[in-house]
């Protein structure tokens, strides 16, 4: 297809992703098992082909801003979040993604070479990269030179554990001191789980995480010797509710304060709409019956505080405005309610900050208008040279903000529908009620 040396343009790479939309499906098994390692070699190469061109542009990007006076300590600001744009993910994964290609193409030569040939996955790949990336470049390069050759013949779990004991060996000391940092770095984290359940997950030191499932099974065991007809797993996530917030089962009020955003019809459950789903604040969409039973289990233990949030007859949340250049107080938590998460396209962070579309120094008003809810570091992103956001001229609802980044590029952000929103003729008011669901032990 190419000759030997010719380098490939962005047209031909165009070419060839559409290319592989036609691959030949009328093949033996022989053939198809063959084409299941060609494609699965093309992802490996495709990868570290990726890994250059974001070295490349972060490079770039990083003397442009220089140039610019940006200064030291802020120099590379930004550039993940235009990779995460493009490659459609996170900020947060694509900062990991620009320091593993850094690393790889740097000081990881026979992983990358191996990456490159298709030999190894991008995640064994990034493996070698993160369980190396505390040692000094000669250690690091002699991890390389051992395992790099290697790759091609060992799945997950045995690279991460070849490169950990060679890293170790090299270097025991500096593995201890790996380990009492991340012990600083002991952390709870919660995110969504299909069917309305959440993973909570710990990050602790190994001891402690060892001793914590040690006593919950201990605890479920001598629970179903008494007869407890729960299983051995239900027994121990409820002792888990139980011993953190004092709830005495799964069902059982938590003391927390939440926010459950539902239509009308969903929070009385009369007439049509009344199935609708709720939008739980933190851990996202839940059925119509589930958050009725949160509400009802919550005013059998203690108070449920009922708010109305009202949209205009083509579906939008009423405006608010704020004299304050800050987004806080009431204003700062519609903003939460009606975004969900960090508005920036693929983000899906936490909310952390109030964001003006407009800056204030541009004449934007602290409105609900011109306000969008963004994570820490979509919000840091966006200070950096060459980004632009305003609300998008197409939009005649005013709802969508238009991002430009360095490069030119054209993102569209949009709030999510609230609850019931698709469910109605345009032109009919809309109720929210929003439920704070207060429960004390």
């Amino acid at each position: 297809m190419f000759d030997e040396g010719e380098v490939m343009s962005t047209e031909c790479l165009r070419g060839v992703r559409d290319a592989l939309a036609l691959l030949d499906p009328d093949v033996g098994d022989t053939e198809r098992i063959d084409q299941i390692r060609l494609l699965e070699e093309l992802k490996s190469v495709a990868a570290a082909a990726q890994a250059q061109v974001v070295a490349a542009l972060h490079a770039s990007q990083v003397r442009d801003q220089r140039e610019r006076g940006v200064p030291a300590a802020q120099l590379g600001r930004g550039v993940a979040s235009q990779v995460a744009l493009a490659r459609r993910e996170s900020p947060s994964r694509s900062r990991r993604f620009l320091g593993w290609s850094t690393i790889l193409l740097t000081e990881l030569p026979q992983t990358f070479a191996a990456l490159q040939a298709g030999r190894t996955t991008e995640w064994r790949a990034q493996v070698v990269a993160r369980e190396t990336g505390w040692l000094s470049l000669e250690h690091r390069r002699a991890v390389d030179d051992e395992v790099g050759p290697l790759l091609e013949q060992w799945g997950d779990r045995r690279v991460e554990a070849e490169v950990t004991k060679r890293a170790y060996r090299l270097d025991p000391h500096g593995y201890l001191g790996r380990t009492a940092r991340a012990e600083r770095d002991r952390r709870v984290t919660l995110r969504p789980a299909p069917d309305c359940m959440t993973h909570l997950s710990a990050a602790l030191p190994v001891g402690q995480g060892v001793g914590v499932l040690a006593a919950l099974r201990r605890h479920a065991d001598s629970l179903r010797g008494q007869g407890d007809e729960r299983t051995r797993d239900q027994i121990m996530a409820d002792t888990l509710v139980e011993r953190v917030t004092g709830a005495a089962s799964a069902d059982a009020a938590v003391p927390v304060r939440v926010e459950l955003v539902m239509t009308d019809q969903t929070f009385f459950n009369t007439g049509d709409g009344s199935d609708e789903p709720a939008h739980l604040v933190g851990a996202g969409t839940v059925p119509a019956e589930l958050a009725r039973r949160l509400v009802r289990v919550a005013d059998e233990k203690a108070a449920v505080w009922v708010r109305r949030l009202y949209a205009d007859p083509d579906g939008r949340l009423v405006a608010m405005e704020s004299t304050s250049r800050r987004f806080h107080g009431a204003l700062g938590e519609f903003l939460v309610l009606r975004d969900q998460v960090c508005r920036t396209p693929w983000c899906g962070a936490p909310v952390r900050h109030g964001d003006h579309v407009v800056p204030v120094d541009l004449d934007g008003a602290t409105s609900e208008a011109n306000g969008q809810a963004l994570c820490a570091a979509c919000n840091l992103a966006k200070e950096a040279p060459g980004w632009r956001s305003r609300p998008d001229e197409d939009d005649g609802a005013g709802e969508t903000v238009e991002i430009r980044t360095p490069t030119g590029h054209r993102y569209l952000s949009h709030p999510p529908d609230p609850p019931g929103s698709d469910q109605r003729p345009r032109g009919t008011p809309l109720e929210r009620i929003i439920c704070d669901l207060a429960w004390v032990a």
